[in-house]
């Protein structure tokens, strides 16, 4: 089979969808549109000035931006000039930026919608030109400036299908990013089965998780080029919601803070018990459906994905009965986002769905999910160790861990690398249990350890919820997760204590991923030498 690239998508609306809006931002609460035909100027004109600087073929060019239009447009000239991409996540701190530079080889760094640049700048080698985005200038050559007097390309450049196109540093949960590379034919393959799978067609999307990770570059960006749609960005945090719900996407991804979120916010608003009311009466339940979806943007969803990582069943069935159907999605970067998914009407809650066309799927003897499809990354950048061990005889070893039922529904139980052994020889995956512990909204953040010990113990920060109890109270109910987790686990797995943090784990202490998820090696690191005494000092510790 034949598959267009990302480059022939845009020619093909260029000439098709010429005066239809494809990319909408909102710069200081003012909407700014790029139509197909000044999207594609755009891009070409970048690209001729790209060719001009006569840099080696298939030189390495970086992306340094939260989302935004430029962000695609950038991505897209780089594509057509010739060279490979490095996307950056726009909150790495100096040190990881700089060994990404250098070790991609970098020779020019787009800069772009940042919020503490400064802070950044030092890890930039000083031998890398910099081209800084319209509405966002650093003290660097502005896009807009540059290309003012450059003649775009005219022809269609294409970029063979074996051409490498990008370079994708994981965030790196266990150690130091490693860079993921994939040629134009992944991309390709991966987007036109999974819109052809949903079916996704002329879709509208809102875009605010970083770019520069797999899920949102393949949904958003290759997935609006695929079918011709539309996509909004979020300006920030503070009109996150106003944009969402303006932007009334018709496809739209969450990882599970944000739902979480969405419910706190809902339950502020309308307490649990007046909801459950409201529901139970037929009409006016029609009603609260249909504003709380309007609300939140979604009204005119369509498909509402989840992942990046679990996200509680009863999170899920909470928003099924307000009329938001929540489908669950399970792949990496390096599969190019293409593994499993819960299409819309046949969702079983506790899986992350079915394996996507032409997408094999088999567990090996310790149940480590083994994947096999011809869009799998071509290996690690300067790293083919690391590629060998990941991937073995053509399948990708994901490192984690499941079980598949009789209909072909995958679930996620685990890390094969996260299980750890305590003081009585016995092993335990500390993922399932986390998830149990997450039903509790005043918990935020949980990391279960227990190396060493002989019981686990469960380390927690609290959420903006959890901060607002009382001692006593807050006691109460982490004593009540105990009581309804442990008779449901084997007796080795029971959670001795639960500890409560003062410090949150983020990105700038370097205990979150710049994807959220956390950095286990390194909140074991910081806590390990207090294991023991947490183990003996009781049920519930508040440090």
């Amino acid at each position: 089979m034949k598959y267009l690239s990302p480059l022939e998508m845009l020619y093909k609306w260029e000439q098709k969808k010429a005066n239809e809006i494809y990319l909408s931002q909102p710069i200081d609460g003012v909407w700014h549109n790029w139509t197909w035909k000044e999207l594609g100027e755009e891009v070409r004109k970048m690209a001729a000035y790209l060719q001009s600087l006569n840099l080696p073929q298939k030189s390495k060019i970086g992306i340094l931006s939260k989302n935004c239009s430029h962000w695609i447009m950038s991505d897209l000239a780089i594509m057509m000039s010739g060279h490979i991409s490095v996307p950056l996540y726009p909150n790495l701190n100096a040190a990881t930026l700089q060994k990404i530079l250098i070790h991609s080889e970098t020779k020019v760094l787009f800069v772009g919608k940042l919020d503490n640049y400064e802070v950044m700048k030092p890890g930039v080698p000083t031998d890398i030109q910099c081209i800084a985005y319209p509405f966002y200038t650093e003290n660097y050559p502005i896009w807009d400036e540059i290309t003012k007097c450059i003649t775009p390309l005219s022809e269609n450049i294409i970029r063979k299908e074996d051409e490498l196109a990008t370079i994708i540093y994981t965030s790196g949960t266990t150690g130091d990013p490693k860079g993921v590379m994939h040629k134009f034919f992944n991309f390709a393959f991966s987007t036109t089965h999974a819109v052809n799978a949903l079916p996704l067609k002329n879709e509208t999307f809102f875009s605010y998780l970083p770019l520069c990770h797999i899920a949102e570059r393949l949904l958003v960006m290759m997935g609006s080029l695929y079918t011709g749609g539309r996509v909004s960005f979020a300006e920030s945090l503070d009109t996150f919601a106003s944009n969402l719900s303006e932007a009334s996407p018709t496809v739209f991804l969450g990882v599970p803070r944000i739902w979480t979120k969405f419910q706190q916010g809902i339950i502020g608003k309308l307490p649990q018990k007046k909801l459950n009311i409201l529901l139970s009466i037929p009409l006016i339940s029609s009603l609260i459906k249909k504003k709380i979806q309007k609300g939140l943007g979604l009204s005119k969803a369509n498909n509402i994905f989840t992942g990046a990582a679990p996200t509680p069943a009863p999170l899920i069935r909470w928003f099924a009965r307000l009329g938001i159907t929540i489908q669950e999605a399970y792949a990496m970067t390096e599969n190019c986002c293409y593994s499993h998914v819960s299409f819309k009407h046949k969702i079983k809650i506790g899986s992350v769905g079915q394996a996507l066309p032409n997408c094999e799927v088999k567990l090996s003897e310790q149940n480590e999910i083994l994947i096999k499809h011809d869009a799998l990354m071509d290996g690690y950048y300067k790293d083919q160790q690391q590629t060998a061990e990941t991937i073995k005889n053509g399948w990708l070893h994901t490192g984690d861990e499941g079980a598949i039922d009789d209909e072909g529904f995958l679930s996620i139980t685990g890390r094969v690398k996260d299980i750890f052994k305590t003081s009585k020889g016995k092993y335990v995956a500390p993922s399932p249990i986390e998830m149990k512990l997450s039903a509790n909204k005043n918990l935020e953040q949980i990391c279960v350890v227990g190396d060493g010990i002989p019981q686990p113990i469960a380390l927690i920060v609290l959420s903006k919820r959890g901060k607002t109890k009382s001692k006593k109270s807050l006691v109460l109910s982490l004593e009540k997760s105990l009581e309804i987790i442990n008779p449901k686990i084997d007796s080795h797995e029971k959670l001795k204590s639960i500890v409560v943090l003062a410090e949150e784990w983020t990105v700038e202490n370097k205990l979150l991923t710049p994807t959220m998820k956390i950095k286990r090696n390194s909140i074991e690191k910081l806590h390990k030498d207090n294991y023991t005494k947490w183990y003996e000092s009781g049920k519930i510790i508040l440090e």
